[in-house]
């Protein structure tokens, strides 16, 4: 028997890609369903004028989508995982986590790398985690929020407005641009986004038919990692208004997982890692996350809360 799906999406480039991606990978398997694409404009869409930190944390590039899943305009969805809060709402299950993109940040110019770059050179992000890694790798550059799609950001370093910005891999190289990148920052430079380079689709908890179609597309070593970051995440009560990152890799039978967080001004930074079975990643993340509490995350988190991420 054949079908329909429908599959929620944000109208950006990348959306669009991640989106496509999957409607072909799902009629692939199952040419016997088409795959709607139905475009939803989220609150991340509507605000391009203020800083991510400012308007409030992960939720923004989902929320709509996410209703309208649950009320049943849609079927399905594909998120970038970074932008997935640490729990899903109600009534919604990663249906499949994909084989994941480079996770790492680069940094694009027109020319130099980051150590080659005068004093104050502005350095375009939205991300307040990549502003304070950057602030204390590199305190004499100038970090300066930059919003907008990455054919937008380009342009904007194009036209010279930036000495440089900093994207991620997975993006560009997902969109063509990847032979625009400068350098690739390592974690000694930039760790990444939790969740960086994975997408999660998402279908309704009790919609067992659809899962069915979307479980082909998972790829576990990807969702191990991904459950290990996410655990770390919710020990952190993570948010885009807190500096935090962090990546874990999988070796055979071995997770590590490596976590940072900053203070705001990029003075203070905790980072450490773990190892262990990766068959309790989400435990091995949540541990993690309760060592830098222990290691002074918590008078960061205090600061932020007290003070805003915004200041």
């Amino acid at each position: 028997m054949g079908g329909r799906l429908k599959l929620g999406t944000r109208g950006s480039a990348l959306a669009l890609w991640q989106a496509n991606w999957a409607k072909g990978e799902i009629e692939k398997r199952w040419p016997e369903f088409a795959v709607e694409l139905v475009p939803i404009k989220t609150t991340g869409d509507n605000i391009l004028d203020v800083p991510l930190a400012k308007i409030g944390g992960k939720g923004l590039f989902t929320k709509e989508i996410d209703e309208a899943l649950l009320d049943g305009r849609i079927d399905l969805a594909v998120h970038s995982m970074k932008d997935v809060a640490c729990e899903l709402p109600d009534g919604i299950d990663f249906a499949a986590v994909p084989e994941r993109e480079d996770p790492r940040d680069a940094f694009l110019s027109n020319g130099p790398t980051l150590k080659e770059l005068p004093g104050r050179a502005r350095i375009g992000t939205s991300s307040l985690r990549r502003q304070v890694q950057l602030r204390h790798r590199f305190p004499a550059l100038n970090p300066v929020t930059l919003r907008g799609n990455v054919d937008t950001r380009l342009r904007k370093l194009a036209a010279g407005e930036f000495e440089g910005i900093i994207l991620a891999i997975a993006g560009l190289k997902r969109l063509g641009h990847e032979a625009q990148i400068t350098q690739i920052l390592e974690d000694d430079i930039m760790v990444p986004a939790l969740g960086q380079g994975a997408l999660a689709i998402v279908c309704r908890s009790r919609d067992d038919g659809t899962r069915r179609f979307l479980e082909v597309l998972d790829h576990s070593p990807s969702r191990t990692a991904v459950a290990a970051e996410r655990g770390l995440l919710r020990a952190l009560g993570g948010s885009c208004q807190v500096p935090i990152a962090g990546q874990a890799t999988i070796a055979g039978d071995r997770l590590t997982i490596k976590g940072l967080i900053a203070s705001l001004d990029g003075a203070r930074l905790i980072a450490e890692e773990l190892e262990g079975p990766s068959e309790h990643a989400r435990e091995l993340g949540i541990a993690l996350g309760e060592k830098l509490l222990d290691m002074g995350a918590g008078e960061i988190l205090a600061e932020i809360a007290r003070y805003g991420a915004g200041r």
